[in-house]
Parts: C-alpha cells; sequence; structure tokens
C-alpha cells in the first residue's frame, strides 16, 4: 500500500505540476468524464461534459477540414510544377516535328498521363492519303472539320469549353484509334490556331477513371493551352 500511495502521490504532484500532461490526451479525459458522470448519477446534467464533447467534435472537424486543406495545396502546387515543367518543354522543341516528338513523349511523361495526342481539323481530312501521316499517327490526327467541337460536347448543341474533364468519349477511338480500349478518363484542351483557321485540340487520355473528372480545377490546363497555341503559330506561320 505505501508502494502505491508513493506512485499516486508521484503522479498526483506530476499533475499539478504540469495538468496538460491529462489535458492533452483525449482519451484519459473520455475516461474521467465518463467517471464523473457515473459519480454524480443518471439525474444529473454535467453541462462541462457536454461542452466539452461538442467541443472535442469541432475540433475534429477543424482538423479534418485542416487536412484537405493541407492536401488541396500540396496538390495545386504539384499540378502547377507540372505544367511549368511541360511549358519549358515545350518551348525547347526547335521544330515542328520535334514539337510532335515531345507532345508524344515528353508531356505524357511530365503530365503523368497515359497518352497525348494532337487534333488538328482540316477540309480536305476526308480525301487525305493515310501513307501522309504515316509515323505520325500515334501523335497526330487530321480531321474533319467541325469534328473538334463536336467530339467536346458530345453532338449536343451547347457552347465547347475550352477544357472538358471527363470519362472517356463512347467515340474515343476517334481520336486514339487502339488505345481507346484501355482508355477510361480524358482531358481535352481546345486549341485556338488563329485567325481564319480551323480549330484543334490537345487530347490528353488515361487508363486511371478518376484522373479526370468534371470537378477539377481547369486554370493550369488552360494556361498550358496559351503557351502550347502560341507555339504552334509560329509553326503555322
Amino acid at each position: 500500500m505505501t508502494q502505491k500511495a508513493e506512485m499516486l502521490g508521484d503522479w498526483r504532484e506530476r499533475v499539478l505540476k504540469d495538468p496538460e500532461l491529462i489535458l492533452e490526451d483525449r482519451d484519459l479525459m473520455r475516461v474521467l468524464i465518463a467517471a464523473n458522470d457515473r459519480l454524480m448519477g443518471g439525474n444529473v446534467v454535467d453541462m462541462r461534459g457536454i461542452a466539452m464533447e461538442r467541443l472535442e467534435s469541432r475540433l475534429e472537424r477543424l482538423e479534418d477540414t485542416h487536412r484537405s486543406v493541407i492536401a488541396a495545396a500540396y496538390e495545386n502546387l504539384t499540378g502547377t510544377n507540372q505544367i511549368h515543367r511541360a511549358v519549358l518543354r515545350v518551348l525547347e522543341a526547335e521544330n515542328f516535328e520535334d514539337f510532335l516528338k515531345i507532345t508524344a513523349a515528353d508531356l505524357p511523361e511530365i503530365l503523368r498521363v497515359d497518352r497525348a495526342k494532337l487534333v488538328l481539323e482540316s477540309h480536305e481530312a476526308e480525301e487525305r492519303d493515310p501513307d501522309d501521316l504515316s509515323g505520325l499517327d500515334e501523335v497526330l490526327s487530321i480531321v474533319p472539320a467541325g469534328f473538334v467541337d463536336a467530339y467536346l460536347t458530345g453532338g449536343r448543341d451547347v457552347p465547347s469549353r475550352q477544357v472538358t474533364l471527363r470519362g472517356a468519349s463512347p467515340h474515343a477511338e476517334q481520336v486514339f484509334g487502339t488505345a481507346a480500349e484501355w482508355i477510361k478518363s480524358e482531358g481535352l484542351v481546345r486549341l485556338d490556331m488563329g485567325p481564319d483557321r480551323l480549330p484543334g485540340m490537345l487530347a490528353f487520355a488515361a487508363e486511371d477513371p478518376h484522373q479526370f473528372r468534371p470537378s477539377q480545377g481547369t486554370d493550369l490546363l488552360a494556361f498550358f493551352a496559351g503557351v502550347y497555341e502560341r507555339v504552334m503559330h509560329t509553326y503555322l506561320g
């Protein structure tokens, strides 16, 4: 009994000197409050206990919000860094062929997607010999006039947005060819090719169905689209 009394006395002295030993321990505080409630009986309402439970619930919600904000900020920073790297890489292109190689090989790696495809409209698309794109069909698609807006809107009579993030279109093979079999989501960027020119589209594809979602922000991809367009203009003249 003497040893137990000494241990209790030691704990009592430690708690009196530093009460935060208990106050910062949620589990211990919960046990103490429950013990206090049992001592008072069921007919007595302990307003302090109720207040502490509410404060604890509020603290948990604040912590969840805090974690969500940090995660969103980290994701945004990561996305910004990726876009910056992609912009610098595009600006390093020495000619149009190099530009297409960067689009096909470097952009997917930098942006962590599975496929990138440049789509350009042409009035002569249906008459073009497929052999004309020999070696380029993995990165470049020549399509008829009106294709880009129709693909972006799914054929609906609505304005097309500059950036569209969604699950893979049922007509994805028209852009990605045989790769459409495994594509589950796509990020589509409408390109303005300049006055009196038909529009184009930069299409990113991912096997992950959650890679591109309508709820995601589009500011970074819109910025990248502006840079990509300007580089394209230098090659189109």
